[in-house]
C-alpha cells in the first residue's frame, strides 16, 4: 500500500516506515498530519481525488529539523567586472511516515 501526498509544493510517493525529507515544517519534534492525499493505492484498489481524496490523511511523526549543506551560487556578468558569491542552506524537516488512514 503506498500513497502520494502534497507538502511544501512537493508531491511524495510513500508507504508506511518510509522516511523523507520535506520544506521545513512549523511544527515541534512529534505527531504531523498530511491532509493534502492525491491518491491511494492498495494492492487491487486506487482511489484518485479531485484534486484531493476527502477525509484521508498521512500521519507522520517528525524527527528532526536540520539545514542541508551548503552549496555555492555565484553570480558573474563578463566585461562588467560585476560577480557575487554567496552561500545557501536549505532547511528541511526528516519525517518518519507512521499511518495511511482512509
Amino acid at each position: 500500500m503506498y500513497t502520494i501526498f502534497e507538502t511544501g509544493g512537493k508531491q511524495f510517493k510513500v508507504q508506511e516506515g518510509d522516511i523523507i525529507f520535506v520544506e521545513k515544517l512549523e511544527a515541534n519534534e512529534g505527531e504531523v498530519i498530511f491532509d493534502k492525499v492525491i491518491t491511494i493505492s492498495k494492492e487491487e484498489d486506487m482511489l484518485v481525488g479531485t484534486p484531493y481524496v476527502i477525509g484521508a490523511t498521512v500521519k507522520g511523526t517528525l524527527l528532526k529539523n536540520g539545514r542541508g549543506k551548503k552549496i555555492t551560487v555565484f553570480n558573474y556578468k563578463p566585461k562588467k567586472g560585476q560577480k557575487r558569491k554567496m552561500g545557501h542552506r536549505q532547511p528541511y524537516s526528516q519525517v518518519k511516515i507512521e499511518s495511511i488512514n482512509t
